[in-house]
């Protein structure tokens, strides 16, 4: 699934993560690691060869194929475009604990115009080897349930299944249908309906259960001058901001 992974280097702690992070999933992926810099326009061409040099090296060691992309232009942009033929896009993780957006406008552009699945990293890289899926049943939802059940039946894991409702009853009806896609193939689940908004429940459960990587859906809520990119919806956006792991963002 995961066959093709996209990095982008800037030199930033956060875009270092994202390289282990790609390293840490590629090696159980056997997949190819894309390495991508890229410089303002008007800078010198070449100023990000030692950044891409060291990276070629941190992947040839990891015993993975590599690319490297050095361009000049929007990050954002550039970025959307390499993500066309990628699986993954992994972005380090930004805003966290404050009330700022934290996707950020590249992985908004890269869901803008690819579609393709991002993954927003932690602050430290994961292992991967437990999941949950934050499920409310709609479409972007079910396309997470898709990946997920891809993800967990290669790695083994079981998938925690979580989804925050006052109304116990109707939350397991909403898991329901992603019980139901788990176990026609064949992958074992536990499922979490607490009360509480979906980023507080969502950390609640992760911390308890102590996954180390979580799937959600996302589609295009907002637009606005402010943030002509902001693509992710408010629930996405609170997870983000209540848990530190690896967010696979599914559009």
């Amino acid at each position: 699934m995961f066959t093709r992974l996209l990095v982008g280097l800037d030199g930033s702690p956060r875009a270092d993560v994202a390289l282990e992070q790609a390293l840490l999933l590629g090696r159980r992926m056997r997949a190819t690691i894309v390495v991508a810099h890229v410089q303002p326009r008007g800078d010198r061409p070449g100023g990000g060869s030692a950044l891409l040099e060291r990276a070629r090296e941190r992947v040839a060691a990891a015993q993975l194929p590599v690319e490297l992309v050095e361009r000049q232009g929007s990050p954002d942009a550039v970025l959307a475009e390499l993500a066309h033929d990628a699986d993954a896009v992994l972005i380090g993780r930004r805003g966290v604990t404050t009330t700022g957006d934290a996707v950020g406008p590249t992985a908004a552009a890269v869901v803008r115009a690819t579609q393709t699945c991002v993954i927003v990293c932690g602050g430290t890289p994961s292992p991967m080897q437990a999941v949950a899926l934050a499920f409310d049943g709609r479409e972007t939802s079910r396309r997470a349930l898709e990946i997920v059940a891809q993800f967990a039946s290669i790695v083994h894991s079981t998938v925690h299944l979580i989804h925050a409702s006052d109304n116990r009853d109707a939350g397991l009806l909403v898991l329901g249908e992603a019980e139901a896609t788990l176990s026609l193939q064949g992958v074992n689940f536990v499922s979490h309906v607490e009360p509480g908004t979906p980023g507080e429940v969502v950390a609640r459960v992760v911390k308890r259960t102590q996954c180390d990587a979580l799937f959600a859906g996302a589609h295009v809520s907002r637009e606005t001058p402010d943030h002509p990119s902001l693509v992710v919806d408010s629930h996405v956006e609170q997870i983000l901001r209540h848990t530190d792991l690896p967010v696979v963002i599914q559009p």
